[in-house]
């Protein structure tokens, strides 16, 4: 229970700090949403309605530390204010509508890589200085060291212009109703595809490496030798033994992995159109719909923030070494 304290103390901490930067990093930028939607007026705005769109914005003439509490009592309230692109749309609405399919593809990619690079390093540690073991890291890694938007256009003229293979752009073709019907799940689970595969091509790697690393370790332990001298099978020792005992550290891996997913994720939605919240950042961006940034970024930040604390619980769970200490 101290160590979950204590872990939680660190997580409020780094959330306190994402709200302030977040609070920050808008007003040091230059110009303001206020002075942008009256350059788009083009000067039809009243003095009046100049003020009131400053007070709805949070930019009027008060204090900054005033501005602060304001804008923390909001964020605690679910309030992350009002989107400029889409005024007078509130913030939470356009990230709603979008974070679902965000969760779709982080969650499909994360699941994917994490079972096939345990399998792989599992397999790889029992059969050391194999094809798999010799061959497979060194590639892995090169591929992984590719940045996700080359590797999703790669793929994308690859499988998508050149053979045909699977759809270009969007999470489903455009005509159908989105709905719990074997046509549109077949045809988003087509769409989603190439997105997926490309952050599992670029993350398998380190999820290979470690377990891999991780079984060599388990191997040497006393109960393993013990296992091997009852004349048990190495197959049975493999998984039953080595690998149960070894997959802890891929627990906590799971919580440094969601943040890798969730950046691929944001890059690799721009580049096929996906609508996800990273395709609505990049809008958000050429648009400079400042309020939108803000809720996007405070959403990822707190998405990642809670996954390691629920992966820390779920830690001190299962290895009761943890709770020793």
């Amino acid at each position: 229970m101290r160590l979950i304290l204590r872990n939680l103390g660190f997580y409020l901490v780094a959330f306190w700090a994402s709200i302030t930067l977040n609070f920050l990093l808008p007003r040091f930028m230059p110009g303001d949403p206020v002075s942008r939607m009256f350059a788009q007026s083009q000067g039809a705005m009243q003095p009046e309605q100049i003020a009131q769109m400053s007070k709805l914005f949070g930019l009027d003439d008060r204090p900054l530390w005033e501005q602060y509490v304001t804008y923390v009592k909001s964020v605690f309230t679910g309030d992350l204010g009002i989107s400029i692109s889409r005024f007078p749309t509130p913030v939470t609405e356009v990230i709603g509508a979008q974070i679902g399919w965000t969760l779709l593809l982080g969650t499909t990619a994360l699941i994917i890589a994490a079972l096939l690079g345990n399998l792989l390093g599992i397999v790889a540690a029992s059969r050391r200085g194999g094809l798999l073991d010799s061959a497979f890291p060194p590639l892995l890694i090169f591929v992984g060291s590719f940045p996700y938007f080359w590797l999703a256009m790669g793929a994308l003229y690859l499988f998508g212009v050149s053979l045909g293979w699977f759809p270009l752009r969007h999470a489903y073709d455009a005509g159908l109703t989105p709905g719990l019907n074997a046509e549109f799940l077949a045809n988003a689970g087509t769409h989603l595809v190439l997105p997926a595969l490309t952050i599992v091509a670029v993350t398998v790697g380190s999820w290979m490496l470690g377990m891999r690393n991780s079984m060599i370790a388990t191997a040497a332990e006393d109960y393993i030798t013990m296992a091997e001298a009852k004349g048990l099978s190495p197959s049975r020792i493999m998984f039953r033994y080595a690998a149960r005992n070894a997959l802890l550290p891929s627990v906590t891996n799971i919580g440094m992995g969601l943040g890798f997913v969730v950046g691929g994720a944001l890059l690799t939605e721009v580049v096929f159109a996906y609508p996800g919240i990273g395709f609505q950042l990049l809008a958000a961006v050429q648009r400079l719909d400042y309020p939108l940034m803000q809720g996007i970024f405070l959403t990822i930040t707190a998405a990642v923030l809670l996954a390691n604390f629920l992966i820390d619980i779920v830690y001190v769970r299962l290895d009761p070494r943890v709770r020793v200490r």
